[in-house]
């Protein structure tokens, strides 16, 4: 195990290796962050929806209501201003077979959203369904189904590229595993999993540490993902720019640029429970790049694996060696270890960013990554659940701005959550946790680097003071921009939504995003020219996710 040293040596965060990639290798480097950027591609709203071409041999199921939209004035090109707001469709919107769900009930449902002046969904995309069975072999169906839906009804697109595993196991509804044919490469080499010093693997992502090794039959995992990535592209090429605006990749667990450090599946009450975190550092890849960073600098006795004394998951962070105030976090050893687990996290980031902007590079589409809202020890010097997850955020170094600047090298949005929560309704349960003030971290960095942003309920709170909490938040990013780029993602489409209360409280908040009069003028005939509550209240009826 690596112990701390009072009298190691300086280092540099870029004492790790060789850029080139040609070859697999275990020696990776923290790329250099360049003050220049790529400018943004802009995010179009141009709309193909009178268009009676069909778009990749898929015919859409235009009965006459694209017409009477675009004759009431609800194209998204007269139906907003101000900032648009998204929602996300269900977890099981595409079943196990890669068919879309209860397509009335969708359809109902879109339209509704139209109704509340809602500018798209986000569609969450899974690896482990599209490309399930065998490599290279895809299906596409359910996504098109609902792409074209979304066409007919006048709905934007956000798809999510989802590389990671949905759920806790099979017994969960909303069970989505990695590719069958990759969880059988894990079980050959369980090492393809990240593991923490009890060896725990954890199944949701595949490890960074080989990420450009050829361990999926041939190819890295990034070739996989940059397959994935250019097979959507080519798909839904006809969708792109028009239909299809945003592309988000996922880079981690939950889609986010993190490591595995909590299970995904607790991190919904992580911040209660005050959980430190596991460092996600012990599988075979992982400790062959930290032992050849460590030897690099001549300092092999920090080969061995993480920190000791990092505590158990739910321990005071002030009773760990590495992690209390005056702990070895803020070592020659802890910034040495620490530069080398965020810098492999930005180094997976970086390779993610670089091949989705070539291949999506002239399609007109916004690409972005997510960042996770850890939160609940921010008001600590060492903030050790971010450090776990990856993120060197402490309270003497930013780790936050690294990120933004990553994205802004390659054009990306950044996607960032807890835009609902309160420190003072958070600290009454946790002194140490702050989301307000991660938040405001996360938007001076986006605004220093001059890169969108797209906002993210944590919880599915649909009462008035988490959405106005939301309207303050976004405020603090757009006041004050000549050209104010942020949108919101409402997490998550079900149910509830379309209950009368919620209902009523979600489109007045949609109208306060809009910041525009009269967007409710519209009316879509319901069957009876019913108004937006009754058919939200219909759709609500039907719906059974």
């Amino acid at each position: 195990m690596a112990i701390a040293s009072p009298s190691a040596p300086g280092f540099s965060a870029s004492f790790c290796c060789s850029r080139t990639e040609s070859t697999p290798s275990v020696r990776f480097q923290t790329i250099p962050f360049h003050r220049t950027r790529l400018p943004t591609r802009p995010l179009i709203i141009t709309s193909r929806l009178n268009s009676s071409r069909p778009s990749n041999g898929f015919v859409s199921p235009d009965n006459g209501d694209l017409q009477h939209e675009l004759q009431h004035g609800v194209s998204p090109q007269h139906r907003r201003k101000g900032l648009p707001v998204f929602v996300t469709l269900p977890l099981d919107a595409v079943n196990s077979s890669g068919q879309m769900r209860r397509r009335k009930a969708m359809a109902q449902s879109f339209r509704a959203l139209v109704e509340a002046a809602v500018e798209g969904v986000v569609m969450e995309v899974w690896w482990g369904l599209v490309e399930r069975d065998a490599p290279r072999i895809y299906n596409w169906q359910g996504y098109l189904e609902i792409v074209s839906l979304a066409r007919m009804c006048g709905l934007k697109v956000r798809a999510v590229l989802a590389f990671h595993q949905c759920g806790t196991g099979p017994g969960d509804p909303f069970w989505i595993s990695l590719p069958q044919w990759v969880l059988e490469e894990m079980v050959k080499d369980p090492d393809l999993a990240h593991s923490d010093r009890f060896g725990r693997r954890n199944m949701e992502y595949i490890s960074l540490g080989c990420d450009i090794l050829p361990v999926l039959r041939g190819r890295s995992p990034i070739q996989a993902y940059a397959d994935f990535m250019r097979n959507f592209r080519d798909t839904f090429r006809p969708f792109l720019g028009g239909i299809i605006t945003g592309i988000q990749v996922g880079m981690g667990p939950a889609g986010e640029l993190r490591y595995p450090s909590c299970p995904s599946q607790k991190l919904t009450w992580a911040w209660r429970s005050r959980e430190l975190g596991e460092f996600q550092c012990y599988d075979k890849y992982m400790l062959a790049s930290l032992n050849a960073c460590a030897q690099e600098i001549g300092m092999r006795e920090w080969a061995n694996g993480g920190p000791i004394g990092a505590g158990n998951l739910m321990q005071n962070p002030e009773n760990t060696e590495f992690f209390r105030s005056d702990g070895s976090w803020n070592t020659p050893y802890g910034e040495f270890f620490l530069d080398w687990y965020s810098g492999l996290l930005l180094l997976h980031g970086e390779r993610m960013c670089r091949e989705a902007e070539t291949i999506f590079r002239g399609t007109e589409v916004n690409t972005s990554g997510k960042v996770a809202g850890i939160h609940w020890h921010y008001g600590t010097q060492s903030h050790p659940s971010e450090l776990t997850a990856g993120y060197y955020n402490t309270s003497i170094r930013d780790g936050y701005l690294q990120i933004a600047r990553m994205f802004g090298r390659y054009g990306f949005t950044m996607c960032c959550t807890c835009f609902e929560m309160q420190d003072a309704a958070e600290q009454q349960m946790n002194p140490g946790s702050s989301p307000e003030g991660f938040l405001r971290q996360l938007l001076l960095a986006a605004r220093v680097c001059g890169i969108p942003l797209e906002g993210e309920n944590y919880a599915a709170s649909l009462d008035d003071e988490s959405l106005q909490q939301v309207l303050k938040m976004s405020k603090l990013y757009s006041d004050g921009l000549e050209t104010p780029s942020f949108s919101f993602n409402f997490n998550r489409m079900d149910k509830n939504l379309f209950e009368y209360r919620n209902w009523v409280s979600f489109t007045r908040f949609v109208r306060q995003m809009s910041d525009a009069s009269n967007i409710f003028r519209a009316k879509l005939d319901f069957g009876g020219g019913m108004s937006s509550t009754s058919a939200a209240v219909n759709v609500g009826a039907v719906l059974a996710y």
